[in-house]
C-alpha cells in the first residue's frame, strides 16, 4: 500500500499545484463547454487524456520515445492554445455524436503532457519493467487530481451560468480568450528555436 499511496500522491500533486498551471489551463480549456449534466462525456474525455498520458509515460519508462524538454514544454502550451481557440468556435450546445472529435484531440494532447511528466516519473521510478505497477498508481492519482480540477471548473460554471446569468457562450469566449492569452505567453516564453 506504501507504494500505491506514494505514487498516486506524485500523479495527483503533478496536476494539482501551482506549478501544473499549464495543466490547470488545458483542463480549464476542455472543461469550459460543459455543464454539471454533461459529466459523462467530460469524465470520457478526461480519462482519454489521461490514457494519453499514460501511453506517453510508459513509452519514455521503456526508453521506447523521448523528446527534449524544452519542446515539450512548447508543445504543452500550443495544445492549451489549440483548446482554448477551439471554444471560440462553439456555438451549439448540443453534443449529439458518440465520439466527438474533442475525445481524439484529448488523447493526442494527453501523449504530449505525458511526456512532460515522464522526465520527473523516470528520475524518481527508473525504467524498466518494475514500473510499470508504479506507473499505474500514478496515472491514477493523475485522474483524481483532474476530475477533481474539472468539477471545480463544473462548479464555477454553474454559479457563473445560473446563479450569476452570465450568457454561457461569452462566459466561453471570456474565459477561453484568456486562457488563450496566457497560453500564447508561455508558448512564446518558450519558443524552443
Amino acid at each position: 500500500m506504501g507504494n500505491f499511496q506514494l505514487y498516486f500522491d506524485l500523479g495527483f500533486k503533478h496536476i494539482v499545484n501551482i506549478g501544473a498551471l499549464d495543466h490547470i489551463l488545458f483542463m480549464a480549456a476542455i472543461a469550459l463547454r460543459y455543464q454539471l449534466v454533461d459529466w459523462k462525456k467530460l469524465l470520457i474525455i478526461v480519462t482519454a487524456f489521461t490514457i494519453g498520458h499514460a501511453i506517453t509515460l510508459a513509452l519514455a519508462i521503456f526508453n521506447i520515445v523521448h523528446l527534449p524538454k524544452n519542446w515539450i514544454e512548447f508543445l504543452i502550451a500550443v495544445t492549451i492554445i489549440i483548446t482554448s481557440f477551439s471554444n471560440l468556435f462553439v456555438k451549439k450546445f448540443v453534443y449529439k455524436t458518440k465520439f466527438p472529435p474533442i475525445y481524439f484531440f484529448a488523447l493526442f494532447f494527453g501523449l504530449i503532457h505525458g511526456m512532460g511528466f515522464a522526465t520527473e516519473f523516470v528520475a524518481i521510478e527508473g525504467t524498466g519493467f518494475n514500473a510499470a505497477l508504479n506507473l499505474l498508481y500514478a496515472n491514477i492519482g493523475i485522474e483524481a487530481g483532474q476530475l477533481l480540477f474539472v468539477f471545480i471548473v463544473l462548479i464555477l460554471s454553474f454559479i457563473c451560468l445560473n446563479i450569476l446569468k452570465f450568457s454561457r457562450r461569452e462566459y466561453i469566449l471570456f474565459t477561453s480568450g484568456a486562457i488563450f492569452g496566457i497560453a500564447l505567453e508561455m508558448a512564446i516564453t518558450r519558443l524552443p528555436f
